[in-house]
């Protein structure tokens, strides 16, 4: 870790004049996954990615974004009903609102100078037609095996929390805890 961090240290005076880089998700290699509780006990679901646009300036953090579209009908909770509660139109109601889309409008780097230190991602974040603004954590790191300096490939985990009722998401509350929390981990390659 020490070295990664030193590695980015390291870049910053070259990076200076960087520009911003789009990235490609390696779909094979992220999940977004929830965490829901049912009945007090907490319970891991996922969510495959339909669409993303990840720009990341490496120079000036502020100017990267993040648009990422979720397909609500391929989601799956680990358990048959679960899932099939988690479709219904009490809850993400899949057939009329079949996606979930996350755009960020500012991201903040904990340290200008590191990525690997972290920070928010503030954004909208639109769930069964309604937007609501959410603040996501985030830690962008280079990906394990590449050279020191080689940005091409990044990991980025993030995390965070919503409330469903929030996004008239409400069914299945008498055994459906309201808050869900995020766990991502994406992975990315440059396009250029």
């Amino acid at each position: 870790m020490i070295r990664l961090i030193a590695a980015f240290l390291l870049l910053i005076p070259t990076l200076s004049h960087a520009a911003p880089v789009a990235y490609n998700l390696q779909a094979d290699r992220s999940e977004v996954g929830f965490v829901y509780t049912l009945t007090g006990a907490q319970n891991r679901g996922s969510m495959p990615v339909r669409a993303a646009d990840i720009t990341i300036d490496i120079a000036q953090f502020a100017n990267s974004s993040v648009d990422v579209t979720l397909d609500v009908r391929r989601a799956q909770t680990g358990l048959v009903f679960a899932t099939q509660a988690l479709k219904a139109a009490s809850v993400l109601d899949a057939q009329s609102h079949p996606t979930i889309r996350f755009q960020s409008t500012a991201i903040r780097p904990n340290d200008p100078r590191n990525l690997s230190a972290g920070g928010k991602i503030d954004g909208n974040l639109t769930i069964r037609g309604i937007t609501r603004p959410v603040t996501l954590n985030a830690a962008v790191f280079r990906q394990q095996g590449t050279v020191d300096g080689d940005l091409s490939q990044l990991s980025f985990r993030i995390s965070g929390s919503v409330q469903r009722s929030a996004f008239g998401a409400a069914g299945y509350g008498d055994i459906v805890a309201d808050e869900i929390q995020l766990d991502i981990a994406a992975r990315v390659t440059a396009t250029q």
